[in-house]
């Protein structure tokens, strides 16, 4: 029988779940670290929140674990690497808080139009002024939805249904799928005068960070509202705080911060045009249920089935490959976030050509590990082997595998062909040797290039 420890506070459902399925479940909240050093290695599955810290030393205790759930969708708590080497497998439930973060998104929306936060503040100090707290309707205003992923989606269509105007940036959407959405699409850089309202869900990366900050501002249209509820950081707290006091930002509203706990010296927290809570995006009854029966189930059918679901870690494609087919595999990966970085317009569809007989065996995990790839820094949750290609059915965007005999000069190479709404890019890619990867065509130019490190293109 498997043993499954609970090591943090989830629904009761879970526990129901799992025992049902004739595991043996231990769910105790309350361990002390010795105490979970001393007990780890008897269990077969471990399910946390964020509260246990599953980093190397943790790990390194575990000799019968096969897997890891973690109820949610960061896994910051969780040292994957050190999973990874032990072959322990990493799950999440990328999914469960999508509507809960959604909602909130919007009620923070909502709160700022109306000064509701302010309002219950002044009465509660025994005032009654209506006029200093008289808000604006959403209808006709414009929000402009920065990544539409499953949480910027499910924001747009409850935009939509306040009869807002939404646009929004999102070079991953095809221009069906933002139709579909009631959504018009437009460059970074003309939605800033457009948008009465900004709200992110985006992930945090160097191309994101600081995204809403002075020098946008700057752009925007004179009283728009901003809203964070996707990661501390993309929006520069202290700039917003700036431009409020200029009048160019009428208000704001952040769920997420830099720092989580954060310092409450920060001015952002006793602003009187600035809301904030305390990162609940996913805080609802249904969003924890939903958390917990999914990590359960996930977990039920791995053991029961071989059923691997949101898994983090998982290259089990390639367990069973020889070096140069793995080689293979990196380079795809790589050549797949190198393109991601060059793109400036809306993506419509991918051709990877794959030029010498021994790539065409490889053609399926080839294209996967380019749009693993290629979606790494593009989507606001982790994308793996297992999910990337799910991603790209789910945004309406053709990857098409194509197979050559003809390599030129190169006995085996990689193109991609990158097709937008304005026009189509070329890369190509190669190794040199056993696996030096090497981009060695952009475009219409021959090129070498290892795509290690930091670097300036000018086209």
């Amino acid at each position: 029988m498997k043993k499954i420890l609970i090591s943090d506070q989830v629904n009761e459902k879970s526990v129901a779940l799992l025992e049902s399925a004739g595991f043996e479940v231990t769910y105790n909240t309350k361990l002390t670290r010795d105490e979970l050093l001393k007990i780890i290695p008897d269990f077969n599955a471990l399910i946390v929140r964020s509260a246990t810290k599953v980093d190397s030393e943790l790990i390194s205790a575990m000799i019968n674990m096969e897997v890891i759930g973690r109820a949610g969708t960061g896994v910051d708590n969780i040292d994957i690497k050190a999973a990874s080497r032990k072959g322990i497998l990493v799950m999440n439930t990328p999914d469960g808080n999508t509507i809960s973060t959604a909602e909130h998104t919007f009620a923070m929306i909502l709160a700022l139009c109306r000064n509701i936060p302010q309002a219950v503040r002044s009465l509660a100090e025994g005032k009654w002024d209506r006029k200093k707290y008289s808000g604006t309707e959403l209808r006709g205003k414009t929000l402009a939805v920065l990544g539409l992923g499953k949480i910027g989606k499910e924001v747009a269509k409850r935009a939509r249904a306040f009869g807002m105007n939404v646009i929004g940036f999102d070079p991953l959407i095809s221009s069906d799928k933002a139709n579909e959405l009631g959504v018009e699409i437009f460059p970074l850089d003309q939605i800033w005068s457009k948008a009465d309202f900004i709200t992110v869900h985006v992930p945090f990366n160097e191309s994101t960070k600081n995204l809403l900050s002075k020098i946008t501002f700057e752009k925007c249209k004179k009283g728009v509202k901003i809203i964070n509820c996707a990661r501390g950081g993309i929006v520069n707290e202290q700039d917003i705080v700036e431009a409020i006091d200029k009048g160019i930002v009428s208000g704001a509203a952040f769920d997420v911060y830099v720092k989580e706990p954060p310092e409450f010296s920060n001015i952002i927290f006793n602003h009187p045009k600035i809301i904030c809570t305390p990162h609940l995006g996913a805080s609802t009854d249904e969003a924890q249920e939903l958390v917990a029966t999914q990590i359960s189930e996930q977990i039920r059918d791995y053991f029961a089935a071989n059923k691997i679901t949101a898994a983090v870690n998982i290259r089990g494609f390639a367990e069973n490959m020889d070096k140069d087919s793995l080689s293979f595999i990196h380079l795809c990966e790589s050549l797949g976030v190198f393109t991601s970085q060059l793109l400036t317009d809306q993506l419509k569809s991918i051709d990877i050509i794959l030029s010498g007989k021994s790539l065409h065996k490889l053609d399926a995990e080839l294209s996967t590990a380019f749009q693993k790839g290629f979606l790494a820094n593009r989507v606001d949750q982790i994308v793996t082997f297992v999910n990337a290609q799910l991603l790209f059915d789910e945004m309406n965007i053709r990857v098409t595998i194509k197979k050559s005999d003809d390599s030129s000069i190169y006995k085996n190479l990689v193109t991609a062909e990158i097709h937008t709404e304005k026009d189509d890019r070329v890369f190509a890619a190669t190794l040199f040797g056993v696996d030096e990867i090497r981009i060695v065509k952009i475009d219409n130019y021959d090129v070498e290039l290892n795509p290690t490190g930091y670097m300036l293109l000018h086209k």
